[in-house]
Parts: C-alpha cells; sequence; structure tokens
C-alpha cells in the first residue's frame, strides 16, 4: 500500500489561509472526482496526500484526496463527507467546485446513487444521462451575484466528451449501463410521493436524486467539463414489486455497486484524453454581462479562480 504524505493545507489566494497551490504546478491534479453515497473513498489512488482548501464560499464537504490513479493526477471529495455526515441541502456545493477549480481541474465525474423511474433501467444498473431537471428549492447554484451578472448557457448540461469517455469505461468494465436520459434533481432528504414518482414518470425522466444539478450548474459557470455515473440503487417507490424505497435496500445495493464503480473510475481516467475537444471551458465567454469597470473589488477577489480573466479592469 502506498504511503500516505502529510496532509496540506490549500488556500485561496484572498483567504489568507494555508498555503498556496498553483494550478500550473506539475502535479496539479486536471480530472476530479465526486463520490455519493456508498462511495467515500477511492481505492487504488496512489502516492495521495489529504489537502484542505480554503475557499470565499467556505469549507468543501472534507478534505480533497490528491493522487496518481492510471498515471494521472486526480483529486477525490466525498460529497456527503466520510462518514456521511450532510444532508444533500447542508453540501456546500460552491465550495467543493470551487475547491476542485483551485487546484486546477479541468474535469469532474460524478459518481451517485439514484432511483430508477423506468421499468428497463435496473438496480444495479449505470446510467450515464446527458439531461438534468431541477426541482430544487434551497441551494446557491450560482457564483455569481454580489455585483456580477452572469447568464451561462444550460442548454446541454453535461459534457458530451467525457459522458462518451464513462460510456466507453462502463462497456470495458462490463457493466451494463445507459447511455442518455435525464436525471430529475429532487431537494429531498425525504424520498418521493407516490404521486410524484408517477409524474416523473409521466414526463419521461429516466432516474431522480438529489445532489447532481446543483453541480453541474457550477462546474459549468466555473468552466470544468461534468458527467455523471447514475448508480441505480431503486426503482423509487412507483414500481408494483417495489412498494416503497427502504434505506435497507439501497445500502445493499450500493455495496454491490461499490466495485463496479471503481472499475468504470479507473478505465475513464485511464482512458481521458489530454485535450479537451468541448466547449465547457469557454463557458464564461459571453456569459458575464456587467461592466467589468463597475465590478465591486469584492465579488472581483471572490470571483477571482472562477472568472478572473473575464472580469478585469479593461477586459472590454
Amino acid at each position: 500500500m502506498a504511503k500516505k504524505k502529510q496532509s496540506a493545507k490549500v488556500r485561496d489566494p484572498r483567504s489568507g489561509v494555508g498555503s498556496t497551490w498553483s494550478p500550473r504546478i506539475k502535479d496539479a491534479p486536471t480530472i476530479g472526482i465526486i463520490g455519493g453515497s456508498g462511495l467515500y473513498g477511492m481505492p487504488g489512488l496512489e502516492q495521495t496526500r489529504e489537502v484542505r482548501v480554503k475557499t470565499p464560499f467556505g469549507d468543501p464537504s472534507d478534505a480533497l484526496v490528491v493522487g496518481t490513479l492510471e498515471g494521472k493526477r486526480v483529486a477525490f471529495l466525498a460529497r456527503h463527507a466520510r462518514g456521511h455526515r450532510f444532508l444533500p441541502s447542508e453540501i456546500n456545493y460552491r465550495a467543493n467546485i470551487h475547491a476542485m477549480k483551485q487546484l486546477g481541474v479541468e474535469r469532474i465525474i460524478s459518481v451517485s446513487a439514484v432511483g430508477s423511474l423506468q421499468e428497463d433501467l435496473k438496480p444495479l444498473d449505470f446510467l450515464i444521462p446527458d439531461q438534468f431537471y431541477d426541482r430544487t428549492r434551497h441551494r446557491s447554484s450560482t457564483f455569481f451575484g454580489g455585483g456580477v451578472v452572469a447568464h451561462v448557457g444550460f442548454d446541454k448540461p453535461v459534457c458530451g466528451q467525457l459522458a462518451g469517455v464513462l460510456g466507453n469505461a462502463c462497456d470495458q468494465a462490463k457493466v451494463r449501463a445507459h447511455r442518455g436520459g435525464t436525471y430529475i434533481c429532487m431537494e429531498g432528504p425525504q424520498f418521493s410521493t407516490l404521486a410524484e414518482a408517477n409524474v416523473h414518470r409521466q414526463m419521461r425522466f429516466q432516474v431522480i436524486g438529489m445532489t447532481n444539478v446543483t453541480e453541474a450548474k457550477l462546474a459549468r459557470e466555473a468552466e470544468v467539463c461534468y458527467a455523471t455515473v447514475a448508480m441505480i440503487t431503486d426503482y423509487d417507490c412507483w414500481h408494483p414489486d417495489h412498494a416503497s424505497v427502504t434505506l435497507e435496500e439501497i445500502i445493499s445495493n450500493l455495496n454491490k455497486n461499490a466495485e463496479n464503480a471503481q472499475n468504470v473510475l479507473r478505465e475513464a481516467v485511464r482512458s481521458i484524453p489530454k485535450d479537451r475537444a468541448c466547449r465547457c471551458g469557454s463557458a464564461l465567454a459571453h456569459a458575464i454581462i456587467t461592466d467589468p469597470a463597475v465590478i465591486p473589488a469584492a465579488a472581483r477577489k471572490r470571483l477571482n479562480v472562477i472568472a478572473g480573466k473575464y472580469i478585469k479592469p479593461g477586459a472590454r
């Protein structure tokens, strides 16, 4: 087993805490993995060190574990924290995505437990969604505001190149996976009522979860590629043979899915190309409406990592 390096602190250049991490250094991770329910660590990650990142939006869910996987530098973050301590609505999504961006991450793979809304999407199957539908109500899903207005394009919320890599990785890992479909994101933490589940099925959604759309919105604003490996644990509550969703069932299927998820992640990381063939990296190029000359100094500092090149004085 690789020896774990001592924990390090990383700060946003404005926070005044910890030591700096430059995205340009040789060992900066360009791939990020966010693990959801059941995935609180990344077996196979070598030469690791824990990094405590400070951001202008507060602390991430947990320390990020930076290491090498399949010869590439990767940053892993447990979305709900190790030990599963945060409800979906309590997660500091802005800090999580900002921390990834701050470390130099250009692509984020999300691994999430979901419920199925369709008969052919069976528990223990995986799905790589290409659309999201947002039913959340109590979350901060933008870095902007406070003197800066931006409207990013979100009609295609998933990076097509990265989603394709994940689909191929499922094939290589011999995991039954479905390509494309809509992930509806509810607030939670309660599971759906039967009436809600029936409406979601009538709307022809494929899976339901509680976290990913918020991450996807923030990743787009951060010009980071984002795609999801949705691990199906149950049939929600609509299926006649599965009258209700039980935590026992979900945990059992999460454990069964864990090894498959790790195999898919290794295949995906191995095959991710060096260059991005997508538009995710320029999502803000025409999105910021506010004249840089009138942006408050505090907002300029807060957004430096996310949009510094677009909002510096004289940017237009």
